[in-house]
């Protein structure tokens, strides 16, 4: 008799401080706190990892990834699509030690600086120096009239110089100025130069790595020989493009990885463990310089126009 009396007891009292405490927090809590706590939905996002299989714009740049290239040139951060070393189509594992890394997006370089061949040179802004994830170098954001692009920054480019393109080619050669870009046959012997065109029109595509240069070593009839670091030589016709000076950011390779952790950061998976023993791989060998290396070397037949006239006879 005494327990139920204890019992019906310390359920009143449960029920008494429960209604209290539902009173006292629903009092005490303002609106905004119930705002706060609705749950807050995660954004989802929608990649199509075979959407280079059916649609058009993609380009892969080696094992590494993958880019979606739109129709027209942008400025915007561009999709990009991470292979890790595997074949897109296959799937097989080609190279190996790549994977993984921090989200990155890919900015559309024009390599390709080509300036009026009669008349004043096109001069454009440098509006900014960005950092870009996916090479070495450093890129410069510029302007000129209605169109921005970006560009491979040289070490001496800085925001609001001004750079000037130029296609023409005098008798006598100019004065060079570090960031502005000529033709190889307009520029003096010794030039320092980057950013070089193998094939007229196509953009630059030796020296464009960070600290890389050439040097303009000598001209026979019209075309230009240039040394590369690894001393080899090349020779280009002299309507190649060329940017003076050399690319930023040299002290690039000094830089230390510090650990493995960031090594993976970077996009780099570990090695896998086969060592080999004094494999003559590092040793000093004393060999020739290559011979030079002549590019671009077709002829093309020109077409000369005869004008035909025909009398009638009456």
């Amino acid at each position: 008799m005494m327990q139920n009396v204890l019992n019906s007891f310390s359920r009143l009292c449960v029920t008494n401080s429960r209604f209290t405490l539902t009173q006292n927090v629903s009092v005490k809590l303002p609106t905004t706190t119930l705002i706060q706590l609705q749950p807050q939905h995660q954004q989802i996002r929608f990649i199509n990892k075979h959407g280079y299989l059916t649609e058009p714009g993609w380009k892969a740049f080696g094992y590494r990834w993958m880019v979606k290239f739109p129709e027209k040139y942008t400025v915007k951060k561009l999709p990009l699509l991470k292979l890790a070393g595997r074949d897109p189509t296959t799937g097989k594992r080609v190279v190996g030690g790549l994977g993984g890394g921090h989200k990155k997006k890919y900015r559309w370089v024009d390599k390709c600086r080509h300036g009026p061949k009669e008349g004043p040179p096109l001069v454009e802004k440098i509006l900014a120096i960005q950092y870009d994830p996916c090479q070495s170098a450093k890129l410069a954001l510029v302007a000129g009239g209605d169109k921005v692009r970006y560009i491979t920054a040289t070490s001496t480019m800085k925001a609001g110089d001004l750079i000037s393109t130029s296609g023409h080619i005098p008798r006598i050669a100019i004065r060079p100025k570090e960031g502005d870009a000529h033709p190889l046959g307009a520029l003096p012997l010794g030039t320092e130069v980057c950013c070089i065109e193998k094939y007229v029109g196509e953009g630059g595509t030796i020296a464009v790595s960070a600290g890389s240069r050439a040097i303009l070593v000598r001209k026979v009839g019209d075309r230009c020989i240039i040394q590369l670091p690894s001393k080899q030589e090349m020779s280009l016709k002299q309507e190649c493009m060329a940017t003076v000076g050399h690319v930023g950011n040299e002290d690039h390779n000094t830089k230390h990885i510090g650990s493995a952790q960031r090594l993976r950061w970077l996009g780099f998976r570990p090695r896998s463990g086969l060592w080999h023993r004094k494999d003559g791989r590092y040793g000093r060998k004393i060999r020739p310089l290559p011979p030079l290396k002549t590019v671009d070397n077709r002829k093309i037949d020109k077409i000369t126009e005869l004008p035909l006239t025909v009398k009638a006879i009456c």
